[in-house]
């Protein structure tokens, strides 16, 4: 049989490369039509203004009248205003020392809820909170925790004539922090434990005839194999965690203020107070660059995220 001769061997292969090329082109023209739209609207709502707000940050701007540029002064303002350094040191509290009582409690409560009867119904129990509006937390707090309120009175019952004062200023943000892992834990113990769900159960059974204890399960089986939902879920809360405001404000007026103390301040509010307060002239300016700065700490939190977090697929 003679051999075959090069100029063959390309025809025969020629086909097969054609129909590759044909379908990634196919997939270009498709590209646009499909991911266009979505791109313009975004750019149109998202991009454009973020960039925007970059532009307003470096001016002096009372949201009428002409702009007078500074440059960095606003930053520069920002990082020598004592509000805003604690504000940003409330925002990194909610961040940290929230996030990992939130993560903590919701790895517990999936190692107990996985193998307990009716977990369905005990996921949703925990999952309600999340779903409640914080304006009924304002008026719950200052319900349960004022002088008069449910939580002195059963103090009283067992002897305590001097509670502490739970809404004052200074044991308020400890407050909003405690019912912010109360609201949220039950979001995140859902998405982990719909991440546990999808583990084959044949790893449990090996856990069992090895004699794996419950932490032994958690480092070996069930953090292997949820590593990608928990990286997921370390995302999102490291972005929501710098966006909480209304929380914050509900709280703030269930001390009977119209505005919350500073000392509950995160970025957000004084972003807000700052450009909308009404009780000052508006400094767009001071409140763009709060903005970018907030934008800027997550961008690079996720970043470093996603970046620490990457591991190799584990397919099973």
């Amino acid at each position: 049989m003679p051999a075959s001769s090069p100029t063959t061997t390309r025809s025969a292969l020629r086909p097969t490369h054609s129909r590759g090329n044909a379908i990634d082109r196919a997939r270009k023209r498709l590209f646009v039509p499909f991911v266009g739209p979505a791109f313009l609207l975004y750019s149109v709502l998202f991009v454009v203004p973020a960039c925007y707000a970059v532009w307003i940050s470096f001016n002096k701007w009372a949201g009428a009248g002409p702009m007078e540029f500074v440059g960095i002064g606003n930053y520069v303002r920002l990082f020598s205003d004592k509000l805003f350094l604690q504000s940003f040191g409330n925002t990194l509290l909610l961040l940290f020392v929230v996030g990992i009582a939130i993560f903590a409690i919701a790895f517990g409560l999936t190692l107990v809820l996985r193998d307990m009867t009716g977990r369905k119904i005990a996921r949703s129990v925990i999952f309600f909170p999340h779903l409640v509006n914080a304006m009924i937390f304002g008026v719950l707090a200052g319900f349960i925790f004022n002088p008069g309120g449910l939580v002195n009175s059963l103090l009283a019952v067992f002897g305590v004539d001097e509670p502490p004062a739970w809404l004052s200023h200074d044991n308020l943000f400890p407050l909003i922090m405690v019912m912010m892992t109360w609201v949220t834990t039950g979001y995140f113990t859902t998405i982990l434990m719909a991440g546990v769900d999808r583990i084959p159960p044949y790893y449990y059974e090996d856990c069992a005839l090895a004699g794996a204890n419950a932490f032994q399960r958690l480092r070996y089986v069930i953090l292997p194999l949820t590593w990608d939902v928990f990286g997921t879920c370390a995302v999102l809360w490291t972005i929501s965690s710098v966006k909480i405001f209304e929380i914050i404000w509900v709280f703030g007026g269930s001390t009977g203020a119209g505005m919350p103390p500073t000392q509950t301040w995160t970025t957000a509010v004084y972003t807000y107070v700052t450009a909308f307060s009404g009780e000052s002239v508006p400094a767009y300016g001071a409140a763009s660059a709060s903005a970018v700065l907030s934008l800027a700490l997550v961008s690079v939190l996720v970043l470093l995220l996603r970046r620490v977090m990457k591991r190799d697929a584990v397919e099973f």
